[in-house]
């Protein structure tokens, strides 16, 4: 059996029941970016927070754990190979599925899927 690979994706309000997971819109569809450097993914947040988002979390996942989120979410994921230089779009969405920490809180789909994989342990 082949070992997990390990990717880094960028979370808002990571760890809460408020968590969200960054998407960029590609083909009107969203896309999970996931990094294979932890470098990469942390100057691809440092980007984001230089147009004015919230502080994004580098959070290291499961390859196939993310994959199947993305199913289950229906979103696309783009693996972005150590050393591509991933740059933020220039405009963001208006509207997003999380609110920023000390908004009101919402259970993100992230969330309930890692409580779903913890009860399988």
């Amino acid at each position: 059996m082949a070992a997990l690979m390990q990717v880094y994706v960028l979370l808002f309000n990571a760890r809460t029941e408020n968590e969200g997971i960054h998407t960029i819109q590609l083909g009107g569809r969203n896309t999970v970016l996931m990094f294979e450097s932890e470098d990469d993914a942390t100057r691809f947040a440092l980007q984001l927070e230089a147009q004015d988002f919230p502080d994004a979390a580098v959070e290291a996942i499961d390859r196939e754990e993310i994959e199947e989120f993305c199913r289950d979410a229906d979103y696309d994921c783009e693996l972005i190979e150590e050393g591509m230089l991933a740059l933020p779009p220039e405009n963001s969405v208006d509207e997003t599925d999380w609110q920023v920490e000390g908004s009101k809180p919402e259970v993100s789909d992230l969330d309930r899927i890692r409580r779903q994989l913890e009860g399988l342990l």
